[in-house]
C-alpha cells in the first residue's frame, strides 16, 4: 500500500522495491511539521520529484499523504491486521486533519455504537451535575474560536456531551478534565460521534478510572511516573524532594487532560493521536521526556522557579518542532511488564493501608464506646456516693435513736427496780412516816421519769418517721433475689418483736385486771360500812398504793412504747443491711469494670505504640535513603539495568491527597 504514493508510471518491479524501503522516509510529509525535505525518495533509479523545488516537493508530499490514508480508512482491517506496525508509525508521524474524525471513530471502535441511538433521548434528561457543567464551560478552551462567548455553538454542544454521559454514568457524573478531551472531539468531529468516541474513550483508556471520586487510577499512575523519574533521572528526583515539589502537583493535570491543558493544541493533538493508538504509556513518555529536556533548568531553580517554569517555559519549547519532543518520547525507556508489577505493588499498598484505616476507625470507636462508658461509670459513682453518703447519716441518726433507746431502757430498768422495792415494803405491815416520805419522793422521781420517757419516746418516734421515708426514696435495685432473702430474714425479725409485744400487752391486760379489782375491792370495803375513822397513815398508804398501781400501768405501757420504738429500729437496721449490701455489689461491678477500663487502655497504649515505632522506622529509613543519593547517582548506569525495588518518598496517601489537590487547583484555573 506504501506504493500508492508513487506516480502511475511506475512499474511492477518499482512498487516491490519500495514495499522493501523503510517506511519513515514516507512519513515526512506530515501536514502539522511540514519540512521541507533535503533529499530525494528514490524507486527504480528513477527521480520521483525534482529536487530543485521546494513547494513542488511540499505539495506532492501532501497528495501522497491524502492518498495514503485515504486507502488506510477505506482497508482499516486490514491494515489492522497486516499492516499494523506501519500504521503504528503513520500515527506517531501525525494523523491528517480531515481524517482525525474517522481515524479516531476507527481506533476506539466508535463507528457503530447502541449508545448514539440514545443521545437524542439523553439530551431531553435533566442531571443533576448541569449546574457544574455549566460553570465550567466558560473555562474550557476559553482562547478557541469554537468556544469563545457565552452561548456559542461550540458551548452549547459541549454541555449536551457532558450532560449525556453523567447521564450514561452517573458514578463518574461529571470532571473538569474530561471537558478539555470532548472540546478536543468536538473540535474534529460532530457531537454524536464525539459523545460515542468519548464514552468509548472512557471505558476502553482507563480514563474512567482516572475521574472516578476517589482518582484511584490516578493514585496509581502518579506512582508509576514517580519511579520512572526515580529509576530514570534520580538526580532531578532528589532535588524535586529537597523542594518539596511533588509529583502530583505538575504531572495530574497531563493524565487529567492528556497535556490539552499544558501544551499548545498543535502539539497536544499530535499526542491525542498516539494515545488513541497506545493508551497511557505516551502520556508516561512525554512527560519523562519532557523532564528529561529540561532537568538541568530545574535542578538549579527552587520550587516557586520551579512552578513557573513549568507553567511559562516548557508549553512553549517545542511549538516549532513538534516531532523533536515525540522522537525523545520514544527513547525513554519504558517496560510494560514493570509497570504492571507496580500497579499490583500500589494495590497491595492501597489494600494495607485500607486496612490500617479500618483497624484505626474500629480502635475510635472502641475508644468511644469506652469514654461513653466511663462517663455512665462515673455518674453511676456519683450517685453511689450520694448513696452512700445518706446512708452514712442514716447510721448517725439511728445510732443516736439506739443510744436514746439504751438511756430510755436503763431509766426503765431503774424504774422496775424502784417497783420491785415498793412491792418488797408492801409486805411489811408497819410503815414509817420516813417511809412514806421516801415512797413520795420515789413517786415525784418516777413521774419525772416518765415524763421524760414519753418526751425522748416520742422524740425517737419522730425520727423513725423521718427514717421510714428516706428509707423509702432509696432507689431499687435488681438483684433481687438476695433483696427478698433478707427481707425474709427482717420479717422472721419482726415477727419474733411482735410476739413479745403482744406478751407485753397481755401484761399490761393484766395489771389493768388486777388494777380493776383492787378498784372494786377498795370500794366494796368503803360500802360495807367498815369503820371510817381510819388512821391518816393507812389512807395516806392506801393512796400511795393507788398511784403505785397507776406508775406500774404507765411503765407497762411505757415499756409496750419501747418495744414497738424497738421494733421500727430493728427494721430500720435490716433496710440498712440491705442497702449496705447492694452497695457493695455495685462497688465490686463498678471495680471490675474499671479493671476491663484499665486493660483495654493499656491495649490501645500498646498500639499506639506500635504505630509510633511505625512511623519511626519509616522516618529512618527515608533518612538512609536520601543519605545514600550520592551513591545511586554514581550507580545510575546500574539503575537503569535493574528496576530499583525501594520504596518511594511519598506515601500513597499523601500521593492522593496531593493528586486531590492538584485536580482542585486545576479546577480553579
Amino acid at each position: 500500500m506504501v506504493a500508492c504514493i508513487l506516480p502511475k508510471c511506475s512499474t511492477a518491479s518499482s512498487k516491490e522495491k519500495i514495499d522493501v524501503v523503510p517506511p519513515l522516509r514516507l512519513l515526512e510529509a506530515d501536514s502539522k511539521s511540514m519540512r521541507s525535505m533535503s533529499g530525494s525518495r528514490r524507486n527504480s533509479g528513477s527521480s520521483l520529484v525534482s529536487s530543485s523545488s521546494a513547494s513542488s516537493n511540499l505539495s506532492h508530499l501532501e497528495e501522497d499523504t491524502w492518498i495514503l490514508w485515504g486507502r488506510i480508512v477505506n482497508e482499516w482491517e486490514e491494515w489492522r491486521r497486516k499492516k499494523d506496525k506501519l500504521l503504528k508509525e503513520l500515527i506517531r508521524k501525525g494523523i491528517p486533519h480531515h481524517f482525525r474524525a474517522i481515524v479516531w471513530q476507527l481506533l476506539g471502535n466508535a463507528t457503530d455504537m447502541p449508545v448514539k441511538n440514545q443521545y437524542s433521548e439523553l439530551l431531553k434528561m435533566s442531571s443533576p451535575c448541569e449546574k457544574l457543567i455549566r460553570r465550567d464551560i466558560a473555562r474550557t478552551y476559553p482562547e478557541h474560536e469554537f468556544f469563545k462567548g457565552q452561548d456559542s455553538l461550540g458551548q452549547e454542544v459541549l454541555f449536551n456531551v457532558m450532560k449525556a454521559y453523567s447521564l450514561v454514568d452517573r458514578e463518574v457524573g461529571y470532571c473538569q478534565g474530561s471537558a478539555f478531551i470532548v472540546g478536543l472531539l468536538l473540535m474534529q468531529m460532530p457531537e454524536e460521534e464525539a459523545f460515542c468516541v468519548f464514552v468509548r474513550l472512557m471505558q476502553e483508556y482507563r480514563l474512567r478510572e482516572l475521574f472516578k471520586p476517589s482518582m484511584a487510577e490516578l493514585g496509581l499512575c502518579i506512582y508509576q511516573f514517580e519511579y520512572l523519574l526515580q529509576e530514570q533521572l534520580p538526580e532531578l528526583n532528589v532535588h524535586f524532594r529537597s523542594q518539596s515539589f511533588h509529583t502530583s502537583m505538575y504531572a495530574s493535570s497531563w493524565f487529567l487532560t492528556l497535556f490539552l491543558t499544558f501544551l499548545p493544541l498543535p502539539i497536544a493533538t499530535r499526542i491525542f493521536d498516539i494515545f488513541m493508538y497506545e493508551g497511557l504509556e505516551i502520556i508516561f513518555r512525554v512527560g519523562m521526556a519532557i523532564l528529561q529536556y529540561n532537568q538541568t533548568d530545574l535542578i538549579q531553580l527552587d520550587m516557586e522557579g520551579m512552578s513557573q517554569h513549568f507553567q511559562k517555559v516548557i508549553p512553549h519549547q517545542f511549538d516549532s518542532c513538534p516531532d523533536k519532543l515525540i522522537l525523545r518520547a520514544y527513547q525513554v525507556k519504558y517496560n510494560p511488564k514493570r509497570m504492571k508489577k507496580l500497579e499490583k505493588e500500589y494495590t497491595a499498598i492501597k489494600n494495607k493501608e485500607m486496612e490500617e484505616q479500618i483497624e484505626i476507625k474500629r480502635l475510635r470507636t472502641e475508644n468511644r464506646l469506652l469514654k461513653q462508658r466511663i462517663e455512665t461509670l462515673e455518674k453511676g459513682q456519683v450517685t453511689r456516693a450520694q448513696e452512700a453518703e445518706e446512708n452514712y447519716v442514716i447510721k448517725r441518726e439511728l445510732a443516736v435513736v439506739r443510744q436514746q433507746c439504751s438511756v430510755a431502757s436503763d431509766s426503765l430498768e431503774k424504774a422496775q427496780d424502784t417497783i420491785r422495792e415498793l412491792q418488797q415494803q408492801k409486805v411489811k405491815t408497819h410503815y414509817t412516816e420516813e417511809f412514806v416520805t421516801g415512797v413520795q419522793t420515789q413517786l415525784e422521781q418516777s413521774r419525772l421519769q416518765e415524763a421524760e420517757l414519753l418526751g425522748a419516746l416520742k422524740e425517737m418516734q419522730d425520727k423513725v418517721l423521718d427514717l421510714e421515708k428516706r428509707n423509702n426514696c432509696l432507689p431499687d435495685e435488681n438483684n433481687m433475689a438476695a433483696v427478698q432473702e433478707e427481707l425474709r430474714q427482717a420479717k422472721l425479725r419482726e415477727l419474733e418483736t411482735l410476739r413479745t409485744f403482744r406478751e407485753l400487752q397481755d401484761t399490761v391486760t393484766d395489771l389493768n385486771q388486777r388494777w380493776q379489782s383492787h378498784m372494786s375491792r377498795g370500794n366494796g370495803g368503803g360500802g360495807g360500812g367498815g369503820n371510817w375513822k381510819e388512821s391518816p397513815k393507812k389512807n395516806a398508804l392506801n393512796e400511795l398504793q393507788d398511784k403505785l398501781m397507776t406508775v406500774r400501768l404507765r411503765e407497762a405501757q411505757a415499756q409496750a412504747e419501747l418495744r414497738e420504738v424497738k421494733l421500727k429500729a430493728v427494721q430500720l437496721d435490716s433496710q440498712n443491711q440491705i442497702h449496705s449490701k447492694l452497695i457493695g455489689r455495685n462497688e465490686q461491678e463498678r471495680s471490675a469494670l474499671q479493671d476491663r477500663l484499665h486493660m483495654l487502655a493499656n491495649q490501645n497504649k500498646g498500639l499506639q505504640t506500635q504505630m509510633s515505632e511505625m512511623k519511626r522506622k519509616q522516618s529512618e529509613a527515608d533518612c538512609k535513603r536520601a543519605g545514600t543519593s550520592a551513591s545511586r547517582a554514581s550507580l545510575a548506569t546500574l539503575a537503569l539495568a535493574q528496576p530499583r525495588r525501594d520504596g518511594l518518598g511519598v506515601t500513597v496517601n499523601q500521593m492522593d491527597l496531593l493528586c486531590s489537590i492538584q485536580v482542585k487547583y486545576y479546577t480553579k484555573l
